[in-house]
């Protein structure tokens, strides 16, 4: 059986890239090392300020999202890269805007299959990094962000649901700030589908372990459906939005360009 949490080895050339982009000489490595000179730290400040309102600005207008997670590392021949094209497809047929984080791999096929329907969004909220995160071709409109922060926020505050395809740390790091916030009701109880019984077997026992040892409740693993057919995870996921909070598209608001709509 084929190693699925390493589908590429990283590459002599990849070495090379990171190794001329140090992370510890970019301003937001500096920033995340403690106490620092506080003109500098009211700057980070300004510069986070000015990242949230420019996300805030650029997705007003994107319409009742549904956000894919996943590996930037599958590519179009792989079983993972296919099923999230056909989860792209689907969600675009039922009426949702695809907002993804913008890379290649699970986040380019959930585009490409949002792009498969005739006048269906596809958004990217990208970010910047030394290697793998360059914006795919198939999104209508792409924001790009220093903080992972500012960028997790975007991804989930525009949505109604969460698709969550195999994927490694950013995957998981996604996944649980949204399950953290719906235990913890800072937002409504939006459905989260897991796509892959294998692949996230070991995470769902781990989970089962978690509710064994009443670190958290039942109710909190019941919040996840888990399937392998992307019609049926896409019928879930929209059953659930339309029945509990309708595709509400909002009132129309009037794009003002002095604010960068």
């Amino acid at each position: 059986m084929p190693d699925i949490a390493h589908p590429r080895p990283v590459t002599e050339s990849q070495i090379i890239a990171w190794g001329k982009q140090p992370a510890e000489n970019t301003s937001e490595a500096k920033f995340l090392r403690g106490p620092q000179n506080r003109s500098f730290e009211l700057w980070q400040a300004i510069k986070i300020f000015g990242e949230l309102i420019y996300g805030f600005r650029k997705l007003h207008f994107v319409g009742p999202c549904v956000t894919v997670f996943g590996s930037a590392r599958f590519d179009e021949n792989h079983l993972y890269y296919r099923q999230a094209r056909l989860i792209g497809k689907r969600l675009a047929e039922a009426g949702f805007t695809v907002m993804t984080g913008g890379g290649p791999g699970i986040m380019e096929a959930a585009n490409r299959g949002a792009k498969d329907v005739p006048g269906a969004k596809s958004i990217g909220a990208n970010i910047k990094l030394p290697m793998e995160q360059k914006p795919n071709p198939y999104l209508d409109k792409f924001v790009e962000f220093e903080h992972f922060f500012v960028r997790k926020l975007m991804l989930i505050k525009y949505s109604y649901a969460f698709i969550v395809c195999p994927g490694g740390f950013g995957t998981l790091d996604e996944l649980f700030e949204v399950l953290t916030l719906i235990q913890t009701g800072k937002v409504q109880d939006f459905p989260v589908a897991l796509v892959g019984r294998e692949y996230w077997a070991p995470g769902i026992e781990q989970l089962r372990k978690f509710v064994a040892e009443k670190t958290i409740d039942p109710i909190d693993l019941d919040k996840l459906y888990i399937g392998d057919d992307p019609a049926e995870v896409v019928q879930h996921v929209t059953d659930i939005a339309m029945k509990k909070f309708g595709l509400n598209y909002g009132k129309k608001v009037k794009k003002r360009w002095w604010l960068g709509e």
